[in-house]
């Protein structure tokens, strides 16, 4: 068999074990009968079905609670032949889910799904964020210098969102255990109730948090390299004499660094 026919069939495959059933039934039974047959081609497709949706799972367990099983199936299939994997690695496959959900006309009357999402997509980042340990050290800079001249060094990983819905509830409701009850969630949601989520990684446990007053607006300056002081001034709701000992206790922040450090 010549190398281009190979690549062809290869190419072929691919189309069928991804393409949507219908629509490509005919092409899949002919690719099928060129390969193992249509029993073999089904088998191969009904294993990467089970596969897109054991790794969304992984990643999105509250969403997978929140639609139930047969209604994440269904998600999961029709997000493995929109979204396919263009990577080896299926763990890091998904980070579409929260814009697919959004677009869905079937969930569009749960509008906050898609925040929930979002939320999720970040927590599964931030177990595979890079390893910051705090530079305990730096903090004495606080004392030596003006904080116009430091900035604060996130930890890897971390992310803020808001979102009109009580998004960090809703997460925390459906965690194990869990930080909040599903009734406590479901008020929130009836009243509408925005929320400003924290995600980050504790240790080696990825943590979600309702942001403090202005921390939303203090995080987003830090996160792009802004000066202490200036990050203050642009977050004035913010209590910093709060927020510090916060960050330091549960891993926010990964040391402090003059501003003209390299």
């Amino acid at each position: 068999m010549s190398a281009p026919s190979l690549l062809r069939q290869q190419q072929e495959l691919l189309t069928a074990l991804l393409d949507m059933p219908v629509p490509f039934a005919t092409k899949n039974k002919a690719v099928g009968a060129l390969f193992t047959g249509a029993r073999g081609l089904k088998a191969y497709q009904s294993n990467g079905n089970l596969l897109a949706q054991r790794a969304l799972q992984a990643a999105y367990p509250v969403v997978a609670q929140m639609l139930g099983d047969d209604s994440f199936a269904d998600l999961a299939r029709a997000f493995w032949h929109t979204h396919p994997p263009v990577r080896g690695d299926v763990a890091q496959w998904g980070e579409h889910l929260a814009a697919f959900i959004a677009g869905d006309e079937q969930l569009r009357p749960e509008p906050y799904l898609a925040d929930v999402a979002r939320c999720e997509w970040a927590l599964h980042r931030a177990a595979f964020a890079a390893d910051a340990n705090l530079q305990s050290h730096t903090l004495a800079l606080l004392t030596t210098h003006d904080p116009a001249h430091l900035r604060l060094v996130l930890a890897p990983g971390l992310w803020c969102h808001s979102s009109p819905w009580p998004v960090v509830s809703l997460v925390a409701a459906h965690q194990s255990p869990p930080q909040n009850t599903l009734a406590q969630a479901a008020e929130l949601l009836r009243q509408n109730t925005p929320q400003d989520a924290v995600v980050w990684r504790e240790g080696l446990r990825p943590q979600i948090r309702q942001a403090l007053q202005g921390e939303r607006a203090f995080l987003q300056s830090l996160g792009v390299g802004t000066g202490l002081l200036a990050a203050v001034e642009q977050a004035p709701a913010l209590d910093f004499s709060q927020w510090l000992p916060l960050a330091v206790q549960t891993g926010l922040l990964a040391r402090i660094e003059t501003l003209d450090a390299p």
